[in-house]
Order: C-alpha cells, then sequence, then structure tokens
C-alpha cells in the first residue's frame, strides 16, 4: 500500500553537550542512507537538519533551536520518518512498511492466501510472513522464483506457490 512516510529509526538519547542528538536507525535501514536526508519528520513534524553524522552504527544529527543536552534529551524516544517521495528507488524496490498489509494472491489460480504481517530480515534474503485462512506461510522474497509481481496501488502481491511454504507443510 503506498504509504506517505517511512518509519526510519527513533532518538535515542542526546550526544554530548551541544545539542546532537542520537538516532538509531530501524532495521534494515543503514545509517549513510539516513544521513543524506535534508528533512526528517520527528513525531510527524518536519525537521530541517543542520548537520548529519554517521557514528558508529547511529547517527548524530544536529537540529535548529536545539543548542544543549537539556534541548537535545527533549527529543528522546520520538520516532523519525522520511516522506516517501523524498527517496529515489528503482521501480521494483519496496520498503517492508510497503508490503506489510498486502493481500497476497497464487498466481496460479488466484486464490487469495492471506496478508503480509511482516518482513523478516535475513542474510540472503527477506521472507514475507503471510497470514490466512488459519495458516502460515513464510515467502522468500526472490523476484522470479516466488514473487511474480507487486502492485502497491491496487494492494496486492502475486506469488508463485510451493510445496512447503505452509508452516504445516512438509
Amino acid at each position: 500500500m503506498r504509504v506517505t512516510y517511512i518509519p526510519v529509526g527513533q532518538i535515542v538519547n542526546a550526544h554530548g553537550i551541544r545539542g546532537e542528538v542520537k538516532l538509531n536507525p530501524a532495521m534494515g535501514f543503514d545509517p549513510e542512507f539516513l544521513a543524506e536526508f535534508d528533512t526528517l519528520y520527528i513525531d510527524g513534524k518536519a525537521t530541517k537538519v543542520k548537520s548529519a553524522r554517521v557514528h558508529k552504527s547511529t547517527v548524530l544529527l544536529t537540529l535548529p533551536g536545539v543548542e544543549d543536552m537539556d534541548a537535545a534529551l527533549a527529543f528522546k524516544g520520538k520516532s523519525v520518518s522520511v516522506l516517501r517521495d523524498d527517496v529515489e528507488m528503482d521501480e521494483d524496490e519496496y520498503f517492508d512498511t510497503e508490503l506489510e498489509g498486502l493481500t497476497v494472491l497464487d498466481s496460479e489460480t488466484d486464490a487469495q492466501i492471506g496478508k503480509i504481517k511482516r518482513v523478516l530480515n535475513y542474510p540472503a534474503h527477506k521472507i514475507y510472513e503471510v497470514k490466512g485462512g488459519g495458516k502460515e506461510y513464510l515467502i522468500p522474497a526472490v523476484k522470479g522464483v516466488f514473487i511474480e509481481s507487486v502492485d502497491l496501488d491496487g494492494g496486492m502481491m502475486r506469488v508463485h506457490m510451493m510445496k512447503g511454504l505452509a508452516s504445516d507443510e512438509n
């Protein structure tokens, strides 16, 4: 489903005494990617970034009006998002949050299998956890093998089903 904002992480603390905040990226987001944005949405409010730098696995942000540790601590626990339209991606690339909730159809029978509940990240590739009809399916996110097509506007994904994808099958 088309989404306007993509959640990318959470501010977890202040860093130092000069007002920097520490952004902990959500699973699957590279700190270097997040450091490139000029505008972030903190708790839904557009915030211009004065500066951003990567520190270990986090992003240290300098925000307007945040000049000391106390002001930075006021941001602790706030969620951070980016505007989907600000991100350039290939036509067949999607954020996990865009896929969650899609209806999954068997490409051969047009039968509804269920809905994507979450996207699991593994080293080789992602796995779509699909629940429907009292069953759970774990479908590898491999285009052309398991995934035939994705239609975000239509809210559906077509997949090639194989024996063993359902949790109760051998």
